[in-house]
């Protein structure tokens, strides 16, 4: 059975596993045929060869907000077809998933939480179609509630998580988690909590590295206003190794949000933190996927469900290592009647503990304009600059991406688009730096 799905098949076999519950909600999909065409499929260095690929496929999205069960769900599903004889035709998919089953009302939930996705097979190696390869994590388990007072409560979790990957072993793992929280409403708009979370991974293969427990312990505080929002978090963590040297350090992730006007929106994240793989593909306690309703769409500006653009493949160094996360992401954004804007610096530093081939320094700035020539006639402009150094190889990547896009949607469920993107590397490792041209058109029919 090939890989994806597989993976699919496991999640929507956990999706549904709920007993005696009602599946009742909206659901909304896409399907779509796009043709993309470029002069250099391999992002080689010399002796691009040019490739035409036929890709049908379809996005969908699902959410529940009912008593019983909440659930909010975004996936895509397509297949690529090949000219050049050299690629074989894939399957590829992704899925960002939340379930929660109230099984016992303010008592008894029972949550699942699924990411699926396309990672490179090797992250030094340039994104040809056989340096790609599925990954799954799963999270699920019940959580126990009880209360304190009328302002607090407490709340136990158990959580039985998976790791997987199709082509690279070291991703695979089963990891148990047990956390306990207690948190108390101040007012309507603040809410603190202190919370200690355990967490055994044991990797499948021997190989990858040694097994390890993460301890944390940590304060988190929100506060909530119309134009302005604080998401704090401060604590310690501690990375216990089974024979190796244990680590220990304090942990903080910080988010405050300012929305001055109707139009614009600012936003600046900070994380100091121990982490994985694996634990950064899933969600952080509190988050949620984006209302999934809104995310099948034409809008050119989503990477991820646009259409013709298909899926993207991450960046992520699919392994088992544990590392220390600091970095720094802002966000502005402005949405007017016809005029969008959004901006995205990030700062990231990754200090691999026990093997630091893969410590690396990240600059990246990325941006995108929409311009709405009528009301259902879109132009975008987008590009990004990321500029990596992997400080133990002495390697520094720098990689340029910008495009222009036009979008169509000529009856209530069909839209076309068009769009052309430029790509260039330039790198100081061997046979690493590329240039690309890629042009796409695709068509859209939505429900």
């Amino acid at each position: 059975m090939p890989a994806y799905n597989r993976l699919a098949r496991a999640t929507m076999l956990a999706l549904v596993a709920i007993p005696g519950c009602s599946w009742a909600g909206d659901f909304a999909y896409s399907a779509f045929v796009s043709v993309e065409h470029s002069d250099n499929i391999a992002l080689a260095t010399d002796n691009p060869a040019s490739s035409s690929i036929l890709i049908p496929g379809v996005n969908f999205a699902y959410r529940q907000l009912g008593s019983t069960i909440q659930a909010n769900v975004v996936g895509t599903a397509e297949y690529l077809d090949y000219s050049n004889s050299n690629f074989d035709s894939q399957t590829q998919g992704t899925l960002s998933a939340q379930a929660n089953w109230t099984a016992i009302p303010q008592r008894l939930d029972f949550s699942i939480e699924d990411d699926a996705g396309v990672q490179p097979v090797d992250t030094l190696a340039s994104n040809a179609p056989n340096n790609r390869q599925q990954t799954n994590v799963i999270s699920l388990g019940p959580i126990l509630h009880f209360d304190f007072n009328a302002a607090t409560r407490g709340q136990v979790e158990l959580k039985y998580l998976n790791s997987y990957a199709s082509k690279v072993d070291d991703f695979d793992s089963s990891r148990g988690l047990g956390a306990f929280r207690v948190i108390r409403d101040v007012d309507p708009t603040t809410q603190v909590s202190l919370n200690l979370e355990s967490q055994h991974v044991n990797l499948k293969n021997n190989t990858a590295g040694p097994d390890y427990t993460r301890n944390e312990l940590y304060g988190h505080y929100v506060h909530t206003l119309k134009n302005f929002d604080v998401d704090a978090l401060l604590g310690w963590g501690y990375i216990d190794f089974k024979n190796e040297p244990s680590a220990s350090k304090p942990m903080a992730r910080v988010t405050l949000g300012w929305r001055p006007n109707i139009d614009n929106s600012f936003s600046v994240t900070g994380t100091y933190q121990f982490s994985d793989a694996a634990q950064d593909m899933l969600l952080q306690p509190g988050q949620t996927i984006v209302d999934s309703m809104t995310n099948v769409s034409t809008n050119p500006l989503d990477l991820i469900n646009d259409p013709s653009r298909g899926i993207n493949t991450g960046s992520v160094v699919v392994d088992s290592q544990v590392y220390l996360d600091h970095s720094v992401q802002g966000t502005y954004s402005y949405r007017g009647d016809r005029l969008s804007i959004t901006v995205a610096p990030l700062y990231r530093k990754l200090s691999y503990l026990n093997n630091p081939t893969f410590d690396q320094n990240e600059k990246d700035a990325a941006f995108s304009i929409e311009y709405k020539l009528r009301p259902t006639l879109l132009l975008t402009g987008f590009g990004d600059y990321e500029h990596t150094q992997y400080t133990s190889l002495d390697r520094t990547d720098k990689t340029t991406r910008f495009g222009v896009a036009i979008s169509h949607e000529f009856t209530q469920h069909w839209s076309w688009r068009a769009g052309y993107t430029r790509q260039l590397r330039a790198s100081n490792a061997a046979l690493q730096s590329y240039h690309e041209n890629e042009f796409v058109v695709g068509v859209v029919y939505r429900r």
